[in-house]
């Protein structure tokens, strides 16, 4: 399986939240509550997805794997599926055992003007953005494995 390495870049005539602090977001679905100012400290992979997406379907083996590897890395993964059943056996399917959490209004996505899945932002120990990946990315390249420590 081959995944393509999307550089960082933003669309439309939003700009680019990159240097910006992180909006914070409180998500909760029932069974899981995600606040993002409660990762302050650590490093966060931001990661919005959908069970029916093919790139976030084709990226998630590598993003567990990163999480595996590297736990003290926060992954939150904010999926923006409507189906919650579909979700659910999606996160059975696919041994899903990273932070995640259904958010069907996309109400974390739009605060960051994200539109297209999987987008991924990594997010600094004080909560800056400095990073937005578009697309399936290989997690466990070693250019970003060794960004992701740099940080």
């Amino acid at each position: 399986m081959s995944l393509a390495l999307v550089s960082a870049c933003d669309r439309g005539a939003h700009p680019s939240l990159t240097g910006q602090p992180a909006p914070d977001f409180t998500v909760s679905d029932g069974a899981t509550s995600v606040h993002l100012a409660n990762y302050r400290g650590r490093v966060v992979l931001l990661n919005f997805w959908a069970s029916w997406c093919a790139p976030c379907i084709e990226e998630m083996p590598s993003l567990l794997e990163l999480h595996h590897e590297q736990p003290d890395l926060a992954v939150v993964a904010i999926s923006i599926d409507e189906d919650a059943n579909a979700y659910s056996r999606f996160l059975v399917h696919h041994q899903v055992d990273l932070i995640t959490v259904r958010d069907p209004g996309q109400k974390a996505a739009q605060l960051y003007h994200s539109k297209m899945w999987p987008e991924t932002y990594v997010i600094d120990r004080k909560g800056i953005i400095r990073r937005k990946f578009i697309g399936a990315q290989d997690w466990a390249s070693p250019e970003i494995r060794d960004y992701l420590k740099s940080l």
